[in-house]
């Protein structure tokens, strides 16, 4: 067969039902064929929400994501796509055609190096030079990007490649001798950190996005339980812990509770499972724990040690890690009185829907918790970057697995809307909700005509206060108040731009309209789009200023204004007896 037929049946081989691209001169050649294979081709707008939508089909299905777009321009509108996808460890195979063979490297029409280009983007990339290498390249494609430490490989084939003839031979086992991973934890090292958590009395787990990818939910939950652990997650790592159980605390960090940041600082173990330890969690390293002893299980050996020390580490699947870690555990130290300290620490900063003193409008929280109160919990959110990212991360309770998605560490505007569309694909059972911005909105929104095409019933929550809300944040408390470049006010006319695709909108500018309006939403078969009118110097609290320590969050805007004193930290938790309550109240 010939070179694009190869591929075709490549997908199929590896159960790809589903692919995002668009098609162009150079990969006409595989877009000719597609239609005898049993995959569905979702017409994107814009290659690199097709990127973003292999991403959220990934995500939320657990399966590998498949993108595509030509030579050139189609190539590199996909780069963002795929660092994002690279940031956040997820599998993602982009399928590009390049210009014919004996053209590289002459500036012939629409070439780039995309090669070089996504050498450092992607865990693994190819130019297929001979269609004989094409079945077995794509074998190792598929390998490299759903095994180990998941991330995105590059295919970039040229054009004579696809129209060439050769035998397809797809039953050959890929043999990489340099890439091996490690899956199976030292039991040495297990033991150690046993001993560790067993004599532990302040001790914290730090669950990542790994726990997500290696779907080790239910192991995470039994460590946590037989141990008496609080667990906290990373932004990633939202999902991975029922957040309605008592040992809880949410997500840590530069916006993370007050409560999950002072248990970190105080701990005296820190037992990372499956995370990257990166500055947005950690605040700074150097200050980082500083009475705790670190465990780090992770299936990435490059990643351990690297921003913070650690003293026990285990390489390995983080799901086949715990199964072996969690029996070897025997009696741990009693940890009422930490349990007691944190519950203290949640009742003195307790969460707000509103600020201190504020009077009418309509604030993003109230916004995310009508949503939760609506979908009772069961949805799947998929949030953009900035301030409304945040506000969902800390007020929609996530108890199901793998149920939030974002773009973590690209922070990528514009992520949400087309990777809502992909998870929604994946997911035609469970209701997606894109929480999104409107500044991360105006960069990918021609994708609302994919949804509409596709019949793909996601609900866009779109959060308007006129401006680059967390550019704008950053320039009041850091810059003088100085506002340059991140007023959005005046156009476009939301609203209009949903019903010029098709989509019915409604628009609420007070909390009451709340309730009403997300109903409407659900009720709607088809995709819906609320545009939020929020407040427009609404800011995003708890901070942790980049640079300090986790001690040191603000809790709250009253703070930062310095209406208050900033609160201090004592150097050992209060031990003082609280009711024993959830922690989470």
């Amino acid at each position: 067969m010939n070179g694009a037929r190869m591929v075709a049946q490549a997908m199929v081989e590896e159960g790809v039902e589903v692919v995002f691209g668009i098609p162009g001169g150079a990969i006409l050649p595989l877009y000719d064929v597609l239609p005898e294979f049993p995959i569905r081709n979702v017409l994107v707008r814009h290659e690199q929400g097709g990127a973003h939508m292999a991403d959220g089909y990934a995500r939320a299905s657990g399966k590998v994501g498949v993108c595509m777009g030509t030579s050139g321009p189609g190539a590199t509108n996909l780069v963002t796509g795929i660092l994002t996808a690279h940031m956040d460890s997820v599998p993602l195979v982009a399928i590009t055609a390049n210009v014919a063979t004996h053209f590289i490297g002459s500036d012939a029409f629409q070439e780039a190096d995309i090669t070089g280009i996504t050498i450092p983007v992607t865990k693994q990339n190819y130019l297929v030079r001979h269609v004989a290498d094409l079945p077995r390249v794509m074998k190792e494609a598929f390998y490299i990007a759903s095994s180990g430490r998941p991330g995105p490989v590059h295919v970039d084939i040229p054009k004579d490649v696809l129209i060439a003839e050769g035998e397809f031979d797809y039953s050959q086992p890929v043999t990489l001798p340099s890439y091996e991973p490690t899956l199976e934890g030292n039991m040495v090292q297990i033991r150690k950190a046993a001993r560790l958590i067993e004599t532990a009395e302040r001790p914290v787990i730090l669950a990542g996005h790994g726990v997500i990818l290696s779907r080790a939910w239910d192991e995470l939950r039994e460590f946590a339980e037989k141990t008496g652990i609080p667990v906290i997650t990373t932004l990633l790592g939202i999902g991975s812990f029922p957040e309605s159980h008592p040992l809880s605390l949410g997500f840590p960090g530069m916006h993370g509770w007050v409560w999950a940041n002072y248990a970190i600082h105080h701990s005296d173990l820190v037992i990372g499972i499956g995370n990257r330890f990166d500055d947005r969690a950690c605040g700074k390293f150097s200050a980082f724990a500083p009475q705790a002893r670190i465990i780090h299980i992770d299936i990435d050996p490059a990643e351990i040690g690297k921003n913070v020390r650690v003293d026990v580490p285990i390489v390995g699947d983080v799901k086949r890690v715990l199964a072996k870690l969690t029996p070897e555990v025997g009696a741990c130290v009693e940890k009422s009185a930490w349990h007691a300290q944190i519950r203290a620490w949640k009742a003195e900063y307790p969460p707000r829907l509103r600020p201190h003193g504020a009077v009418g409008g309509l604030y993003t929280p109230e916004v995310i918790d009508g949503i939760y109160r609506a979908t009772r919990g069961t949805a799947m959110v998929v949030a953009d970057v900035g301030q409304h990212q945040m506000f969902a991360a800390q007020h929609y309770y996530y108890d199901e697995p793998n149920s939030w998605q974002t773009s973590g560490g690209l922070g990528t505007m514009g992520y949400a809307l087309p990777a809502a569309i992909g998870a929604q694909i994946a997911r035609p059972d469970k209701p997606v909700w894109c929480v999104i911005g409107d500044g991360g909105f105006q960069m990918t929104f021609q994708e609302l005509a994919v949804a509409v095409v596709e019949r793909v019933p996601v609900k866009f929550a779109l959060i308007n206060n006129a401006y680059l809300g967390m550019v704008r944040q950053w320039q009041e408390l850091f810059h003088k108040q100085n506002y340059v470049g991140v007023d959005l006010s005046g156009v476009p006319d939301y609203v209009k731009i949903a019903e010029a695709y098709g989509i019915p909108a409604w628009r609420v500018t007070r909390p009451d309209q709340v309730d009403f309006a997300v109903g409407a939403a659900m009720a709607y078969p088809g995709p819906a789009l609320i545009e939020f009118q929020t407040v427009k110097d609404e800011n995003v609290f708890p901070m942790v200023v980049p640079g300090t320590a986790l001690s040191e969050v603000i809790p709250d805007e009253t703070y930062a204004r310095g209406d208050a004193r900033r609160p201090a930290v004592n150097a050992q938790p209060r031990r003082e007896p609280v009711p024993a309550t959830g922690l989470r109240d």
